[in-house]
């Protein structure tokens, strides 16, 4: 069974035994990470996008086949400037920080509540930033990081340190990950997240020493002995807990001002004894070295290849698929690796060869992925245009009634379920389709039709998506057919069955003639101001829409 007839079991309310139940490619591939060389047309324009934006506008999908694959990769690439920091956008009884200005160094007030309104601009100011990606993989590639360099909410507990922690992510999203490592070791949030602020001389914390080798660096491996995980050794876990002591934060939930979010290092109470590690590191020996001695650390666990392999297993199952066989794993993860290695830990080597590889755009890639819930709720935003408000802090409160629909479909931004991340992209057998349970479908319908329909609703105001201004940008509106294949090219990744477009057309039109349509959208465009013509378009689009968004073929990337 492949893994489109175990999505339509799905949707169609059917089980599948537990065996069949894992969807697996429809072919066995084969390619490389060659570069591809094959016809750069909407289908191939439209997968790149979607797998490293959140959902591509129809004049993203043009620009790029316009301008070819190279050109495209290029811009997914580009270093742009780090948005403007979150801002107080509607609380007027915050004695720190006037309506307008940013609260990410301002203290908290030991009367008034702050945190949750801070916690709100948090949250609006990252669905904002995810709208107006456009042509850029630095989104997707913070919250790869986010999944990866794992904290939490309930643990951190304050925004000030959570948007340093996003904003070292957003920094390095395509630098270099061993330097990554390195800054994320000492970060606030990881600190208090992990207990390393707590992790002294006398009793160092075990932690983030198993955590960064185990999840964050060169991964656990088969057991091989008793305390010998093929990579590394619980003698290893020891010793680096030693090495991470004397770390401490400040700012956390500060009342005092000029107090900022940081990391700070207290020589007394770090281990100054020598460290040994096992045979897995070479035996080598870590030297008191004070404040240095955790960068030194990192530098020995990149020594070994397999933080190489480790890291490009993970970009791949973000970007490609989970199932990594031994073809995939030499041709592809194995060739990854030596590149990163090559250039010195720069994830951005490795990803542009994926991205831009024959392997990446077999046909059994296109359409393989069940959107994660972020990127299901972020497409739909952004395909149909829905970029609501005019003033800034008018949007923010737009982009706030976005945020719950995460929490929702099950995927909390800013608080992963464990310290391994979300399950999809680590949990066998399920993986992705995690994502799609008895829970989660009826929501996603649910935000389907509020979006297609009336939308979101802030006091009296109303903001479903344009859908009458993104069918006027098609390039044949007038036509019900050419309608629905524009539609379907933007919204499914495998197009549509003539079955299934045939359906559509009766959403469409229920029993009518297909040329009611092409007079009744003429008679619209003739008439813009006729409300009554306006809304009996917009109730044909917003049932076809709504419908296409429900599809199994709308769930896949």
């Amino acid at each position: 069974m492949d893994r489109r007839s175990t999505l339509e079991l799905l949707f169609s309310g059917r089980t599948t035994s537990k065996k069949s139940s894992v969807a697996t490619r429809t072919t066995g591939g084969g390619g490389t990470l060659a570069p591809y060389n094959g016809p750069w047309d909407r289908s191939a324009a439209a997968h790149l996008l979607r797998r490293t934006t959140f959902g591509p506008t129809q004049g993203e999908i043009d620009q790029a086949l316009q301008n070819g694959l190279s050109w495209t990769l290029n811009q997914l690439f580009k270093t742009d400037p780090l948005p403007t920091p979150p801002i107080n956008y509607y609380f007027n009884t915050d004695p720190n920080v006037p309506v307008g200005n940013t609260w990410i160094d301002e203290p908290y007030d030991a009367i008034i509540n702050l945190k949750g309104y801070r916690y709100n601009s948090l949250y609006a100011w990252t669905v904002g930033i995810m709208l107006g990606g456009g042509l850029s993989l630095r989104e997707k590639m913070t919250l790869f990081w986010h999944n990866h360099f794992v904290t939490g909410r309930i643990e951190v507990n304050d925004p000030r340190f959570q948007y340093v922690y996003i904003t070292l992510l957003r920094e390095n999203a395509l630098g270099n990950f061993r330097e990554l490592a390195k800054k994320i070791t000492i970060d606030p949030s990881m600190l208090r997240y992990l207990n390393g602020n707590q992790s002294t001389s006398g009793k160092p914390n075990e932690n983030y020493a198993r955590e960064v080798m185990e999840l964050f660096t060169i991964g656990k491996g088969p057991q091989v002995g008793p305390g010998d995980y093929t990579n590394y050794t619980e003698e290893d876990v020891l010793a680096l807990a030693r090495v991470f002591t004397g770390w401490r934060d400040q700012g956390y939930n500060t009342l005092t001002p000029g107090v900022l979010v940081e990391s700070y290092y207290t020589d007394g109470r770090h281990d100054k004894g020598n460290k040994q590690l096992s045979h897995r590191f070479n035996n080598t020996v870590i030297p008191n070295m004070g404040d240095q001695e955790y960068s030194h650390a990192i530098d020995v666990i990149f020594e070994q290849d397999e933080c190489a392999r480790n890291i490009c297993r993970k970009l791949y199952r973000w970007f490609v698929y989970y199932e990594i066989d031994d073809d995939i794993e030499a041709n592809v993860i194995e060739p990854m690796a030596q590149t990163l290695i090559q250039h010195d830990y720069d994830i951005s080597w490795p990803l542009f060869a994926l991205l831009g590889s024959e392997h990446f755009y077999e046909d059994c890639t296109r359409g393989a992925m069940i959107k994660h819930p972020v990127d299901y709720v972020m497409t739909m935003l952004r395909q149909g245009g829905w970029f609501p408000g005019d003033d800034i802090n008018t949007k923010y409160r737009w982009w706030r009634l976005v945020f719950p629909n995460f929490d929702l479909l099950q995927m909390s931004y800013y608080a992963p379920p464990s310290v391994a991340g979300w399950k999809a992209w680590y949990q066998e057998p399920s993986w992705y389709q995690g994502w799609l349970n008895s829970v989660t479908l009826p929501i996603r319908a649910t935000i389907a039709k509020t979006m297609t329909g009336r939308g979101l609703k802030l006091g009296n105001l109303y903001a479903p998506l344009p859908l009458l201004e993104w069918v006027a940008s098609l390039d044949d509106p007038f036509d019900p057919i050419a309608l629905i294949d524009e539609l379907a090219l933007q919204l499914f990744p495998r197009g549509v069955s003539e079955n299934k477009k045939a359906y559509l057309l009766e959403v469409l039109l229920p029993g009518l003639p297909e040329y009611e349509w092409t007079v009744e959208y003429g008679d619209h465009l003739a008439n813009p101001n006729d409300e009554e013509l306006a809304k009996a378009v917009l109730n044909k689009l917003s049932n076809l829409i709504s419908t296409m968004m429900q599809m199994p073929e709308y769930q896949l990337s």
